[in-house]
Formats: structure tokens, C-alpha cells, sequence
């Protein structure tokens, strides 16, 4: 018998090292090659890590929450003889590379009937695991329907809803005889992984960038009325537009108007980096956190391009199948809150980014037209720019001018 010691790998972006999340073994446990053994979390993503070889687990370099050298010892396994004669390398480098969410994906993605995964391993996504764990649902009772028996979100919340309606809860004594509960339970929740990270950096963006709010209303009638039109000429059972590639769309005009917003500072040299290519990140809420997928070089995307794009990386975010590459080097971002979008906001700032453009939730109301009294869609934009590099009249003129685009939609489809 033999120790074999893995490190943990770099895993690349200039990494020096990574956040325990979760521990899929524990000492003295038994451990196939290539089974799950640890989810650390990088700056952008969740990353799953297999097992070079095989054996019994007979220590763990930390717990959820440490922070892990690149380099440093990250769990020692106990092998068989023939097995220790594995390439020295792998003491520094993983054997097999860390397995990212996307590679554990469904391949073709239709689902398979419900079965239980194979060998005794669990297979689901890190966001699963996590809502999993807060639901108290151990995973390995649920019967998964993707592709070799890997747990989809559907699979556990039929597990959850079904533990819920055999179980009712448990009512807590009552201090008088009003029959209401007396609550005296706690619950103590460790920010872990991307969470961890999304909070320090609006933190960080808060105290270090001195934001200028700037927020304009916008008639958006007659975007709606073009919305509506499109939509109405999609193939049955097409995803519907929604109000974010217009905007995509409309700040691309705008940011050729006004360059320095699609700016990111560069501190360590305090040089300001203005950008060509547009690269937009679309705040996306996940179970894990805030992230911000990125949509490329938008200025070369169409209008059902850029809907489609904008689809397609705010759902690997939630899913967690986005890749490191697509949760990084955004030039500006768009933000959200959909129908819950309120009346005003004050978005933080994607830091290194000089600008950040919200939108609030369309509503009917009267408004003055011509000195008459009509009812139009009206739409609040919300937006923060870095006053360091972004005048406050610069910032007005950059949200007048989008406010102009949505409110004469044909301008958005005019490049000058």
C-alpha cells in the first residue's frame, strides 16, 4: 500500500487558489478513478474534480470554506501497490481534468427514463447538490431520469415536493393560548463558493468605485407594439422576445456614440481600456448567486441573434454549465429584475466596468402627450456609471440616447 497525495491543479485565470465548496467523499471512504471527489469554486465557477486513482481516502486537505494553494495538498488516498506506479506528475496535476459542470451535461440532452445512477455514484449538478443540501434530500434516494441515472433539477424537486406532502411539519409549543407558534430555531448558513465571490466584489465595487446614479424614464409603446408584431410571426412554440436584445441591440448604438462606457480600468496600471468589441454581460440570478454570462462581441449579432445568446448563457449560468470563459471579461453589463423590476434601482457596478444599465418593469399609466391626458407603456431605466472616469453629463447623454432608441425602435436597426 501506498499514499498518493493530490494537489490542487492550477486552474487557470492566473489562479493562486481555490474555495473548498463541497467534499464528495470522507476519510475512509473508498473511491473509484474518475469517481467525484471535491467541488472548488475559481473566481467564475464551480469546477468538479474526479479522482486520479483509486483507493481509500485517508485525509482531506480542508473544509468547505478553506482556501486551498495551487500546489497545495488536497487529499491524500491510500492505493494498491500497482496503482502507486501512477505518472509522478499527477502529485502536482490532476491525472484526469476537473470535470466543469458543462462536461457533465446530457449530451443530447433528452431525458432519459428514471433510473439509479450506476455504482453508487450520484451524479447532479453543483446547483442541485446545493438546493439538495438546504432541502435536507440526500441525493442518493433520488431516482435521477438523466442520461445514466443523473439527477435533474425536475428529479428533485419531485422529491421535495413528495418528503413535503408525507411530512407535515412539526409545530412548535405555544406561549399562551392564542394557538400561534412560538419559533425559536436558527439556521446557520456558510456563504460558500460563487456566493462568497459575488459578494466580495459588490462589495469591493461599492467601496472602491464612486457611483453616479442616473435614472430617465422611457415610452415604451411603440417597443411594445414591435415586440408584439415579431412575436406574433415566430414558428409555433418559439421562444418569445423579451424586452433584453432590444435593449442589447439599442446599447450597441448608443456605446458607438459613446465609446468610454464600454471601458474597463485597469488599477494595477490605472490605465482606463477602451474596448471595440462590445461584450455584454446580462446579470443572471442563480441558486449559487449572482453571475454575469457574457454575450460576445454583440455588435456583430442581429436581433434574434442576440435573443438567442442572451438565452443561451443566462441559462448555463443557472444551470451551472457555464463555462469559465463565459463569466468573465464583460465591457458592459445589462441588469434585470424582470417583472419584479420595481420603479427605480441603483445597480452596482460590474467592476472593472465603468457602466451598468438597469431597466424596471414596464406599466400602463396616464401620461401628458400633445397636452392631452393618454395611457402609454412607461419603462424606467436605471443606471451607475464610475464618476472617476464617467461625467455626470456624459452619463445623462448616454442614457438620453438609449431612452431616444427605445422609444423610436426603427433607430435601433440604423447603424449611421
Amino acid at each position: 500500500m501506498s499514499q498518493h497525495v493530490v494537489k490542487l491543479p492550477d486552474l487557470g485565470e492566473g489562479t493562486t487558489s481555490s474555495e473548498i465548496v463541497a467534499w464528495k467523499v470522507k476519510v475512509g471512504d473508498t473511491i473509484a478513478e474518475d469517481d467525484p471527489m471535491v467541488e472548488v469554486s475559481t473566481d467564475k465557477a464551480v469546477v468538479e474534480m474526479p479522482a486520479p486513482v483509486s483507493g481509500r481516502v485517508v485525509s482531506l486537505g480542508g473544509q468547505p470554506g478553506d482556501q486551498i494553494a495551487v500546489g497545495g495538498p488536497l487529499i491524500v488516498i491510500e492505493t494498491d501497490a500497482s496503482v502507486a506506479a501512477a505518472p509522478a506528475a499527477a502529485t502536482s496535476e490532476p491525472a484526469a481534468a476537473p470535470k466543469t459542470p458543462a462536461a457533465a451535461s446530457n449530451g443530447n440532452g433528452a431525458a432519459q427514463p428514471a433510473n439509479k445512477p450506476s455504482g453508487g455514484r450520484v451524479m447532479a449538478s453543483p446547483a442541485t447538490r446545493a438546493r439538495a443540501k438546504q432541502s435536507g434530500i440526500d441525493l442518493a434516494t433520488v431516482a435521477g431520469s438523466g442520461r445514466d441515472g443523473r439527477i435533474q433539477r425536475q428529479d428533485l424537486v419531485a422529491a421535495i415536493e413528495e418528503r413535503q406532502a408525507g411530512k407535515a411539519p412539526a409545530r412548535a409549543p405555544s406561549s399562551s393560548g392564542s394557538g400561534r407558534e412560538v419559533r425559536t430555531g436558527t439556521e446557520e448558513i456558510r456563504i460558500l463558493g460563487v456566493r462568497r465571490v459575488s459578494a466580495q466584489r459588490v462589495a469591493d465595487s461599492k467601496r472602491n468605485i464612486p457611483h453616479f446614479a442616473y435614472v430617465e424614464e422611457v415610452d415604451m409603446t411603440e417597443l411594445e407594439r414591435l415586440r408584439k408584431h415579431l412575436n406574433s410571426q415566430l414558428p409555433k412554440g418559439s421562444p418569445s422576445l423579451t424586452y433584453l436584445p432590444f435593449l442589447a441591440m439599442a446599447l450597441v448604438r448608443v456605446v458607438e456614440q459613446f465609446p468610454k462606457v464600454n471601458s474597463r480600468y485597469d488599477a494595477e496600471r490605472n490605465v482606463l481600456v477602451r474596448h471595440d468589441g462590445i461584450h455584454i454581460g446580462v446579470a443572471t440570478q442563480t441558486n449559487d448567486g449572482l453571475k454575469v454570462p457574457v454575450v460576445r462581441h454583440a455588435e456583430s449579432l442581429s436581433l434574434k441573434e442576440l435573443a438567442a445568446e442572451i438565452r443561451r448563457v443566462s441559462g448555463a449560468a443557472r444551470d451551472g454549465t457555464a463555462s469559465r470563459n463565459e463569466l468573465q471579461n464583460s465591457t458592459i453589463t445589462i441588469t434585470s429584475l424582470g417583472k419584479l423590476g420595481g420603479i427605480v434601482s441603483t445597480p452596482i457596478i460590474n467592476a472593472p466596468e465603468v457602466a451598468i444599465i438597469g431597466i424596471n418593469k414596464a406599466i400602463e399609466r396616464p401620461v401628458v402627450v400633445n397636452g392631452e391626458v393618454v395611457v402609454r407603456l412607461m419603462m424606467n431605466i436605471s443606471s451607475s456609471f464610475d464618476h472617476r472616469f464617467i461625467d455626470g453629463y456624459d452619463a445623462a447623454e448616454t442614457v438620453q440616447a438609449l431612452k431616444e432608441k427605445l422609444e423610436q425602435p426603427a433607430t435601433i436597426f440604423i447603424r449611421d
